[in-house]
């Protein structure tokens, strides 16, 4: 590894600093830790945002993700259904609402929504969470057109996400079935038409540091406003079930050093996190986080969301 690790637009202070968290063992980044929480403090308070997700229509994905048990290309044991109807998004939502969260996001699996009755129901869904609850409303859709991000504005929606998963020099390893740079044209469109835009990708994948860097280095050029941090959870049926990549004290380097490249951006941390950092979880703040996904997520179920609170009440954190 060479002295100076490159991070776009940053100082060679920051380099060294960025260097000297990869490289350093659990006793030495705990002495780090004081420094990215000052950070983290600095720009977003002592105050921690919550999301929530409804996995509203799952599986027969055809794209070949190796992580994801939705791809068709994978025999994983999962709940496979259509599209929900727009009444039972909105309750999901409202019980959200209810836990804690503050906003909420309706994903869907495949590459795009793309039939009208899936969109209208889509549509329906985003003005009966902004009637009815006080949420922010997003939406997590695959890769879309500017027609549809229009029409989705227009029906209320606040935020959208779509990761780009890990670098364009480590995609290929990871999927083939759609170009990286449609991706990256989507992020750019939902940030042309003035959603708050949430993207990153999902760590553990067999990637390493050069990869996460320039992935965040991207994510900065892109100008997103929510940094979504995903740890591996091996799913069995995947390519990937036997991945193991992860400590935990690797994934609080990760979330750390992206603190550092994304000063002023709210750094959430979703799924894998249970099965990554077991009770190390209380470390997510002080390493640089000031956001957690509460509840379940696409096909894994999340931590208790009383565990949660406790955890960040403890922390005496605004939430």
């Amino acid at each position: 590894m060479s002295n100076v690790i490159y991070c776009a637009n940053g100082s060679s202070i920051m380099e060294k600093l960025i260097q000297k968290i990869i490289e350093a063992d659990f006793n030495n980044f705990l002495t780090i830790l004081p420094e990215i929480n000052k950070i983290r403090v600095t720009y977003k308070k002592n105050s921690v945002k919550l999301c929530s997700i409804i996995n509203a229509k799952s599986g027969k994905c055809y794209e070949d993700c190796a992580f994801c048990a939705q791809s068709k290309h994978h025999n994983t044991d999962i709940n496979v259904f259509p599209l929900i109807s727009a009444e039972n998004i909105l309750k999901q939502a409202q019980i959200m609402e209810k836990e804690g969260a503050h906003r909420f996001s309706i994903v869907t699996s495949g590459t795009a929504i793309k039939n009208k009755k899936d969109k209208s129901i889509i549509l329906k869904a985003i003005e009966l969470i902004n009637e009815k609850t006080s949420l922010k409303c997003c939406a997590s859709l695959g890769i879309i057109e500017n027609n549809f991000f229009k029409d989705l504005k227009k029906a209320g929606l606040s935020g959208y996400h779509h990761n780009l998963e890990t670098s364009k020099s480590f995609f290929s390893e990871i999927c083939s079935t759609h170009n990286y740079e449609d991706d990256v044209n989507t992020v750019k469109r939902a940030r042309d038409n003035g959603f708050y835009v949430c993207s990153c990708g999902i760590f553990g994948l067999g990637e390493k540091w050069e990869h996460r860097l320039e992935l965040a280095n991207l994510l900065k050029e892109l100008n997103v406003d929510s940094i979504p941090i995903n740890f591996l959870n091996p799913i069995k049926g995947t390519k990937l079930e036997k991945a193991d990549y992860l400590t935990p004290l690797e994934c609080l380097k990760i979330v750390a050093v992206f603190r550092l490249i994304h000063k002023d951006k709210d750094i959430r941390i979703c799924g894998g996190r249970e099965f990554n950092l077991g009770d190390f979880q209380v470390l997510l703040i002080p390493s640089g986080a000031n956001g957690l996904m509460i509840g379940n997520y696409l096909t894994t179920k999340g931590r208790q969301i009383l565990d949660d609170l406790k955890m960040l009440k403890e922390l005496q954190l605004k939430f």
